[in-house]
């Protein structure tokens, strides 16, 4: 009998190990992941206190500037589409922020609005620009808000699309690998376990147009989530407090703000959006009907043709 239970823990243990040695998902090489998704027009600007950020810098130099933010776990790839139409009249300036793509984590670890919004200034001087349109989806758009609030000197304008903060009527229903990352305990398996098919089901969950989810894109976000430090990044992003917004907060926003939502979007519900409308003074909001929580992927052409009708419509940069 002793023998026998021997056997089945041997048996257990190899089974385990073998499991995890076929799931252990590994960081990937910095050098080829900058050769993959780094190519120009992108830049590697080194922003002191080492860090050094991938941004790209598009459109005429002499245009008004818009600042593009992505959201939680993207990159500045996210913008693409976007940015092939917005450039050939604005100057489109985006960045991979603090813990995500080729920018990787924050030397300090600090991944609050203080730390994030500090990375706009920081970039923005280092390109000499002094005021700009800033927008962003999901959590580029929360830090659109925050820096609003912090820097309105700096803004001709706000853009925020699907953006975090607001707390809406309905419970959002969150991706499967968002729901991990704000798991105690079983979070931290992610620094080791990252499987593809677990990043491709969070992007399904994420989005109505299913077709945007393309196997190259799932292994751009699987491929950068891995870059060295973003796993923990992600950790350590899930257990930083993000306080949803007040009325007070967002209502002495002055800039002329734009809100694009997708009225299917599980993870940020359009409620959320009908929010900021309703407490952002003079704000105007679209919404997308059959469209998820990316809106500048999914109705590409559309969201970015009532962009750039909005930007005609604000006054001269100051």
């Amino acid at each position: 009998m002793k023998r026998f239970l021997l056997r089945v823990l041997a048996f257990v243990a190899v089974a385990f190990i073998g499991a995890g040695a076929y799931y252990w998902t590994p960081d990937t090489d910095p050098a080829a992941m900058r050769a993959k998704y780094g190519a120009p027009p992108s830049q590697f600007v080194a922003l002191g206190n080492g860090l050094t950020v991938h941004l790209r810098d598009e459109g005429p130099r002499d245009a008004s500037v818009i600042l593009l933010l992505h959201g939680a776990n993207a990159s500045l790839h996210t913008w693409d589409q976007w940015t092939r139409t917005l450039s050939t009249k604005y100057r489109v300036i985006r960045f991979d922020q603090i813990g995500h793509g080729l920018t990787g984590p924050d030397p300090n670890a600090r991944y609050d609005a203080e730390a994030f919004t500090g990375t706009v200034n920081a970039v923005m001087d280092k390109l000499s620009v002094k005021t700009f349109v800033i927008g962003g989806n999901s959590m580029g758009g929360w830090v659109s808000w925050e820096y609003a609030r912090r820097h309105p000197e700096r803004l001709n304008g706000i853009l925020l699309v699907n953006a975090f903060g607001a707390q809406p009527k309905v419970a959002p229903k969150l991706p499967i690998g968002f729901r991990i990352a704000q798991t105690p305990v079983l979070r931290n398996a992610i620094l080791y376990f990252t499987p593809r098919a677990l990043v491709e089901k969070s992007m399904h969950q994420s989005v109505s147009t299913q077709a945007v989810v393309t196997p190259a894109e799932v292994d751009e976000y699987w491929e950068l989530l891995r870059y060295p430090g973003n796993r923990q990044a992600t950790i350590d992003r899930s257990v930083t407090m993000r306080a949803t917004a007040k009325p007070s907060d967002v209502a002495g926003i002055k800039a002329p703000t734009l809100i694009l939502w997708g009225d299917e979007d599980k993870l940020i519900p359009v409620d959320a959006g009908k929010w900021f409308n309703n407490n952002i003074p003079g704000s105007k909001l679209i919404v997308y009907p059959k469209i998820g929580h990316l809106p500048m992927e999914e109705a590409a052409e559309t969201s970015a043709r009532d962009v750039m009708n909005w930007l005609a419509t604000l006054p001269p940069p100051r």
